[in-house]
Formats: structure tokens, C-alpha cells, sequence
């Protein structure tokens, strides 16, 4: 499709009356896109995720899915979550069935799809998680990583257009949130558009192409490099900067070095050997 795969368009929510959690929200979602959607804690990041899945109604303005209003019936949603889904910040919320195969097919049979086509899903999400050697193991014995991961499988089993996740990694170790940044990077490769949620500056500059800032009720969009070097915008997200703009703002003072753009801690170390060698 060429038009947005997400749009929303003047969209206002508050749980309570004279209460808002957003005003006003325009934003647009284009197919194959890495989005990180930053702001602070109770901002409403979790709340525009929640609309754009159709599990919260907006009191204003028009959410569109590959172009049609999301409809809150029945076929309405079943049809919407076979586009769209979203993974919650704690696993726990969305695994329930007694085996990891069991939870990660639930949507597929849901979808009232034939045995053999839930089987492939089910065996395509395990693999593209990573998490096939757990298929046959109870939900409740893994780690919160491989809950996270089986979390995720669930969702990818829909085979959504758009996958959208809240904190994915959150609690993980170092090396968990590497791992599943390159299955993220997978699973975008395989064209599915991804957004992304997280209180990390510094990953959402080395992955996103663009950021939403989810801030005093209002949605703004701004190219990565543009958002986290922004210290009045980062103030009013309650964020820290990003460490890599900074570092990319002293590497060009150094002629040796100017143009070279690491945007991780581990290319910055491999800049930095590089250079040593040479000198050395």
C-alpha cells in the first residue's frame, strides 16, 4: 500500500472528564517504518497504543487502518488485530495457556484457521523468536526474557502489518536487548513495520528512523538525530540526551576522525581500536 499503514487524525482521550491523556493527536504510520515513541511515565504512550489497536475508543478524532476506520465490533477487531498488534510490557499479561505452542497458536485458531496452517504459524513465530526449543515447555518455567520473547511469537502469528511494542526491553540483561533488537531488525527486514516504545534514548537513536514524543497530551513526530540532540524537546519528555550526537559533535572536531557516525557503544569501540592501530 502507498498511503499510511496507521493514521490518526485529531484524536482526543481522557479516562476521566475535563481530564485529557491526549488532545488533538495527528499521526501518520507509513509502511516499513521503525518508529520509537518516547515521553515520561503516565504521558499517554501506552494509551496511543491502546487506540491504535481498538481496545480504547477516542472521544474525538478518527483512527484509519490501511486506509478504513477502525470499527469496535466483533468483525471490526478480528479484522483489525490480524493487521495490527500489540505486545504489553509485562508478558505476563498475555500469556496464559498452559504450554509455550498452546499460547503462540492461540491467535491462529482464534482466526479459525485449519490445523495445518496454525501449525505453520505457530512453527514460523517460534522460529523468527527464537524460542522453537521452548515450544513444548510450560509458560510459567521461563525466564522473563524467553516470557517476553513468547510474548512477541504470540503477536508475529497474526502475521500484523504492524507490530507494536510497549517497553520490549524492559528488565532484559545487556545481551537480551541485543538479541531481540536483532530479531526486531529481522522481522522489519521480512516487512513488518514496527513501533517501539522505550525510556532508552540511546537505543532508540541506533535503531528508529523517526521518534513520536508523547508529551502534555500532544503527539510530535521528529527525526531521530533532530529529537534526541533537542534539549528543550528531551526536557519536556523528562529524557536525558542521547550519548551518540554528543559523541558525533566531538568526533568532527577531530580531523582524524570527522564524519565517522557510531551509533552504539560497541562501534565507538571499534572506531577508537581502529584508530589506535593506526597510530600505533
Amino acid at each position: 500500500m502507498t498511503g499510511p499503514l496507521l493514521r490518526m487524525s485529531g484524536v482526543d482521550f481522557a479516562y476521566q472528564p475535563r481530564q485529557p491523556v491526549l488532545t488533538g493527536v495527528e499521526l501518520a504510520v507509513l509502511p516499513g517504518q521503525r518508529l520509537a515513541v518516547v515521553g515520561p511515565n503516565g504521558g499517554g504512550k501506552t494509551t496511543l497504543f491502546r487506540l491504535a489497536v481498538g481496545a480504547l475508543s477516542p472521544d474525538a478524532g478518527l483512527i484509519e487502518v490501511a486506509g478504513s476506520p477502525v470499527r469496535r465490533t466483533r468483525a471490526g477487531l478480528l479484522e483489525l488485530r490480524q493487521r495490527v498488534q500489540l505486545v504489553l510490557q509485562d508478558p505476563d499479561d498475555q500469556l496464559f495457556s498452559a504450554s509455550v505452542r498452546q499460547d503462540v497458536s492461540f491467535g491462529p485458531v482464534n482466526l479459525g484457521l485449519p490445523a495445518e496452517q496454525v501449525r505453520q504459524r505457530c512453527d514460523e513465530a517460534l522460529a523468527a523468536l527464537q524460542v522453537t526449543a521452548l515450544a513444548d515447555r510450560p509458560t510459567h518455567l521461563l525466564s522473563y526474557g524467553q516470557r517476553k520473547r513468547v510474548a512477541i511469537a504470540g503477536a508475529v502469528a497474526l502475521r500484523p502489518e504492524l507490530l507494536i511494542l510497549d517497553e520490549p526491553t524492559a528488565g532484559l540483561d545487556p545481551a537480551g536487548v541485543e538479541a531481540l533488537l536483532r530479531t526486531l531488525d529481522d522481522l522489519h527486514a521480512d516487512g513488518t513495520t514496527i513501533m517501539v516504545s522505550t525510556h532508552d534514548v540511546d537505543l532508540a537513536f541506533r535503531w528508529a528512523d523517526e521518534v513520536v514524543v508523547v508529551a502534555g497530551g500532544g503527539v510530535r513526530r521528529v527525526p531521530t538525530t533532530e529529537a534526541l540532540a533537542d534539549p528543550e524537546l528531551l526536557t519536556a519528555a523528562r529524557l536525558t540526551p542521547a550519548w551518540a550526537p554528543l559523541v558525533h559533535r566531538l568526533i568532527d572536531r577531530l580531523p582524524e576522525l570527522s564524519g565517522a557516525r557510531p551509533r552504539s557503544a560497541a562501534e565507538l569501540a571499534a572506531l577508537l581500536t581502529t584508530t589506535e592501530e593506526k597510530a600505533g
